[in-house]
């Protein structure tokens, strides 16, 4: 029973997909991180410019 145990392998693929979705998170929190500054003065820019726009 306990060699069955240790060959099955039937749950393998769904920690696979775990560790990838895992990964693809970590590499998204990553690049938003990094370009927070960027996107912020972007959108202070557009804010800026519709605040003038409507006057």
């Amino acid at each position: 029973m306990l060699k069955k145990f240790w060959n099955d392998e039937s749950g393998q693929g769904m920690v696979e997909y775990v560790l990838i979705i895992a990964l693809v998170a970590v590499a998204a929190v990553l690049a938003f991180t990094g370009l927070k500054d960027g996107i912020e003065d972007k959108l202070e820019s557009v804010n800026d410019q519709l605040e003038s726009a409507g006057n």
